[in-house]
């Protein structure tokens, strides 16, 4: 998958984040209150005692070349009202082309409506460049977006929300050049890091973690270089729930809350249909998945010994642990299976039990229990 490709598949599930959760029925309270991401209602109704706003800023540092041009690809969903008052969502997409050497500039831009399930949406999208201080060069990027819709606001948010954009989000690129992490700079680039300013969205890079060419500034915080889970069957609109759950879960509703879910939303329908005919193996793949830790290296040396893959070795849990089960382990042989770092560089060390009849079943499905170096015992050297 290309960086633009990856950018769009964080971006729909940003879009549609929170849009229908579990029940997955109108009736839901939490299906009742919707729409908390990356709203920008009309002027007319925003307040920030209240928590709205007409607008939202991002702002991050690019090592532009010679000639280079942004792209910006600003996505959001609109309102569409039914016959209920279930309101169903349409989605926009567009395209502004900024050459850097022709900032700043503002470009309008207008959405049109029936007049009566989608009303008309105007705004407008700033962007400026300024060059940083200093002998490293750079440019701090800034780009807003406004909600300029004209609307005589009756107080009524659902009302409102018509008027608005919904999980309004931006993908930045350039063809020439690179943006730099926001969340991890070089070092030259701190400073600047620190006085640029986001309102309402963060800016992360796509396809790297370091320099991209491509930026994705969401209304939900995440880290860089964000990747839909492979294992993932399709939305949920939960991102920060476990698939797995969810569609236990979802598998559990009655026949008459499924007909009310399938009746709510198409999107809705088109869960609940995927999670009735899931087959057993699709349903495995979600349980188990492990990415937090990583392989570090064939060994590790614990009291002058390496242990790697193969090394037996005798169990001394630290019984102030998390897991009071570990008390039952004490003294025990184990197998070491594979030495792997989490992401904030501590050791762990995978086995599986001598003991357990299914040692080598575990093994196969990648289900260990995990030590810390000075938690395990060498007992031979390992070849």
């Amino acid at each position: 998958m290309n960086v633009r490709d990856q950018a769009r598949a964080i971006g729909d599930a940003v879009l549609y984040e929170g849009y229908l959760l579990y029940p997955y029925r109108a009736s839901a309270g939490k299906n009742r209150v919707r729409w908390q991401w990356g709203v920008l209602v009309p002027p007319s109704y925003a307040s920030a005692e209240i928590g709205e706003h007409s607008s939202a800023r991002v702002e991050c540092l690019l090592e532009p070349a010679d000639h280079t041009v942004l792209h910006v690809k600003l996505r959001f969903l609109q309102t569409r009202t039914q016959d209920t008052t279930w309101d169903e969502a349409v989605e926009h997409e567009i395209d502004f082309e900024l050459p850097l050497a022709e900032l700043p500039a503002e470009r309008p831009f207008q959405v049109p409506g029936d007049g009566q399930r989608t009303h008309e949406l105007s705004g407008v999208l700033t962007a400026r460049a300024d060059p940083l201080d200093g002998p490293f060069g750079g440019t701090r990027l800034r780009v807003d977006v406004h909600n300029t819709t004209s609307w005589p606001s009756d107080g009524v948010r659902r009302h409102a929300l018509r008027h608005a954009l919904l999980a309004a989000h931006l993908v930045l690129s350039v063809d020439t050049g690179h943006f730099l992490s926001m969340l991890d700079p070089p070092e030259w680039a701190k400073p600047a890091v620190e006085a640029c300013r986001q309102e309402r969205l963060w800016p992360v890079l796509i396809g790297d973690t370091s320099r991209s060419t491509v930026m994705l500034a969401s209304p939900i915080i995440l880290y860089d270089d964000p990747a839909i889970a492979p294992e993932s069957p399709g939305d949920l609109f939960d991102g920060t729930e476990i698939d797995e759950i969810l569609t236990l879960r979802t598998m559990t509703l009655t026949d008459e809350e499924k007909r009310e879910a399938r009746a709510t939303d198409p999107r809705a329908a088109a869960i609940v249909d995927r999670v009735d005919t899931m087959p057993p193996e699709l349903l495995e793949r979600l349980h188990g998945a492990i990415r937090s830790v990583r392989p570090i290296g064939p060994s590790v040396t614990v009291a002058g010994v390496r242990v790697a893959e193969g090394s037996r070795v005798r169990l001394r849990p630290n019984l102030r642990g998390a897991d009071a089960q570990d008390m039952f382990l004490i003294g025990k042989t184990a197998t070491v299976r594979v030495v792997l770092s989490d992401v904030d560089g501590a050791t762990h060390v995978a086995v599986t039990l001598d003991d357990d009849p299914g040692a080598d079943l575990q093994h196969a499905h990648g289900r260990y229990r995990y030590f810390s170096p000075d938690e395990i015992e060498p007992l031979e050297v390992a070849e």
